[in-house]
């Protein structure tokens, strides 16, 4: 199902929700370059059956609304959208996102987020622009050129790098893990084996030891933050 959540800047954009059983805590799951695709809905459906709320925010609404990329098909399409997008724009929603979730009737009030590539970075803006409880970054592409912002974290975060990525591998995370060096609210977790996109099921580079282990400790994370006392 579908949510509709007012724009800090005007309008409104969609988001793909998934319930759980009862009232529990938010996850706003935040999409690739892909957009809010199967994937991402099938993310949404799993953490609901873990007992969070999770939804899914459509970040590209401004520029071409209800974008349901496949990545084996349609990564050229994709790019030129993120392109187009304005992250600090995306963070934004996300925060609207976050506001419309801690008032939803099946939230506790608590909020995380959990973002994949594109959205490991959004979700890392969300953190030091914003103010959500927990956030989680699947190999952000492009965190290490807004880390001028580290400084501003708001809250409890886990970070997921893949020793074989392309777009964000040990140096990126080298660099991370230097900057939030004296804070313990930050973890960053390694994978030697993997590469770009490892969590992504069905994917090319999908390594499923990888991505079971970060799910597990996301999870964790996710449940002691969210769940856990203030």
């Amino acid at each position: 199902m579908t949510v509709k959540i007012p724009s800090k800047s005007g309008g409104e954009f969609s988001a793909y929700i998934a319930l759980p059983a009862k009232k529990s805590p938010v996850v706003v799951v935040i999409q690739e370059i892909f957009g809010v695709n199967a994937w991402v809905r099938s993310v949404c459906d799993f953490l609901a059956s873990r007992q969070f709320v999770a939804v899914a925010p459509d970040l590209y609404w401004r520029t071409e609304p209800g974008i349901d990329f496949s990545p084996a098909t349609d990564a050229e399409k994709a790019r030129a959208v993120r392109a187009k997008t304005d992250d600090n724009l995306a963070s934004d929603d996300v925060a609207a996102t976050i506001d419309f979730m801690r008032k939803h009737d099946f939230s506790t009030g608590r909020v995380g987020t959990s973002g994949y590539c594109w959205g490991g970075l959004i979700s890392y803006l969300t953190a030091v622009r914003h103010q959500p409880d927990a956030a989680v970054c699947y190999y952000g592409v492009g965190v290490e050129k807004r880390l001028d912002l580290a400084s501003n974290l708001s809250c409890k975060m886990m970070m997921h790098y893949a020793g074989q990525d392309a777009y964000a591998g040990p140096d990126v995370a080298a660099r991370v893990k230097a900057t939030f060096a004296n804070d313990d609210r930050v973890t960053v977790c390694e994978y030697p084996n993997a590469g770009h996109a490892f969590a992504r099921q069905g994917g090319p580079h999908y390594d499923h030891k990888s991505a079971d282990l970060a799910e597990m400790r996301t999870l964790s994370f996710l449940t002691e933050a969210l769940y856990g006392p203030r």
